[in-house]
């Protein structure tokens, strides 16, 4: 028998998965750039003045009887970041129905390399935390996310030659990542579960869609029963973000399904959730995770501030999990996947190719603190000393991680006049 030809890792993408790189590669460098002047208005903002940031912050807003009174601070972190994982949603939907993870042998890499990129950040920062007298091993999450925006950033800077499929890598991976992300958010980070409420939540996004499988698209009503579900998960004590994933992923991914919905006389060229996605995105990279920003990065550097932060065992463990966990964690896996399928990679590519899109891996950011606000929450002993880890953190990955990435560009547009599967 004919022996099969070795599996290559890093291949050339499906169609589906080059729409869906550009896609977000068009969309998220500017959301990275308003995500960079959103964390810097809240620095200047909290610093310069204190007390009119935590007054704006504080202000309760909303509805006491239906337990809406909310902070405008609880509002970008409940309420805004939700648009923020519709999207992920949608993304997540199209990815699994046309892009990198609708085949198997495709998905395994980013998969296992996701899981990887967060139980290694993980272990090391419990490894940090379980020992010392007052560590906080609840935070272990906390340096586990990718945040996409800044990830996209950084490549558009300085990964202009690089091959498409490496740079879809990062992006799947970081869409299963933040995935992974809404699992450990409502499963760990959930003190009590209102099961009638939440009932009612799933039941209206099952609502939802049923009225987006037989057609019913207008805002008018799609738009109350998404609000709807996001009420309704908030009063079960569930994160009520989770409530836009699901949204996000109930709706059609396939030119052929969104025919049926709409009863188009042919196939469109884009699927709905390709429409929506297009139509949120700005809203999510332009205005919410930006917000969201502005209320959770306002970190007062008071004197002693960054030494408290070295000293805490739960900025140390973040820190760690983000510079040094994530890329090992992303490498160690690939490698697993390509030790144990006898997989190699595609021609042209190296380990240290993988290495420096693990290294982008480790700008957490938006997810990293979403996840420091629910393991610690406002006014704790480690919150704004968890803040400055994930700031620094971060910026300390885009370094090392765009400076890996450029030696890499170099090497791969040096070979492209040769090579004609590399692609800017």
């Amino acid at each position: 028998m004919p022996r099969r030809p070795a599996a290559r890792l890093f291949s050339a993408l499906t169609p589906g998965g080059e729409r869906n790189l550009a896609d977000t590669l068009r969309e998220e460098r500017a959301g990275g750039v308003l995500l960079l002047v959103g964390t810097v208005v809240a620095l200047l903002w909290a610093n310069l003045w204190p007390a009119a940031y935590d007054a704006v912050s504080t202000t309760v807003v909303g509805p006491a009887a239906l337990h809406l009174d909310l902070t405008l601070s609880q509002w970008a972190t409940d309420g805004l970041l939700a648009v923020f994982f519709f999207v992920v949603g949608l993304e997540l939907k199209r990815e699994i129905v046309a892009g990198e993870l609708r085949d198997v042998r495709r998905a395994v890499v980013p998969v296992v390399a996701a899981v990887g990129g967060m139980l290694v950040p993980a272990a090391l920062y419990l490894a940090v935390n379980l020992p010392a007298g007052r560590g906080s091993p609840e935070g272990w999450a906390v340096p586990t996310a990718t945040d996409i925006a800044f990830a996209v950033s950084v490549l558009a800077i300085v990964g202009r030659s690089l091959p498409n499929s490496l740079r879809a890598f990062l992006l799947t991976l970081a869409v299963v990542d933040d995935l992974l992300a809404i699992v450990v958010i409502g499963v760990f980070y959930t003190d009590h579960v209102a099961l009638g409420w939440l009932a009612a939540s799933l039941a209206t996004v099952g609502v939802f869609a049923l009225a987006v499988a037989r057609g019913r698209t207008s805002g008018w009503l799609l738009l109350p029963l998404a609000v709807a579900a996001w009420a309704l998960m908030h009063a079960s004590g569930v994160h009520a973000t989770i409530a836009g994933v699901l949204l996000g992923l109930v709706v059609p991914a396939t030119t052929a399904a969104t025919q049926r919905a709409l009863r188009l006389p042919e196939e469109p060229d884009e699927s709905l959730a390709e429409r929506w996605e297009h139509r949120w995105r700005p809203v999510s990279a332009g205005f919410a995770v930006p917000v969201f920003a502005v209320f959770a990065a306002g970190v007062t550097f008071a004197a002693g501030t960054f030494a408290a932060a070295l000293a805490d065992p739960a900025a140390q463990g973040v820190a760690l999990g983000l510079v040094v966990g994530k890329p090992l964690g992303i490498l160690a896996a690939t490698w697993l996947v390509a030790r144990f399928t006898r997989a190699t990679l595609a021609p042209g590519l190296g380990w240290a190719d993988v290495l420096a899109v693990g290294l982008v891996a480790g700008i957490g950011f938006t997810v990293s603190l979403l996840v420091g606000e629910l393991a610690f929450g406002a006014g704790s002993a480690h919150d704004e000393h968890v803040v400055v880890a994930v700031l620094v953190g971060s910026a300390l990955a885009a370094a090392a991680g765009g400076a890996a990435l450029w030696w890499r560009d170099r090497h791969h547009a040096a070979a492209a006049p040769s090579d004609p599967a590399r692609t800017g």
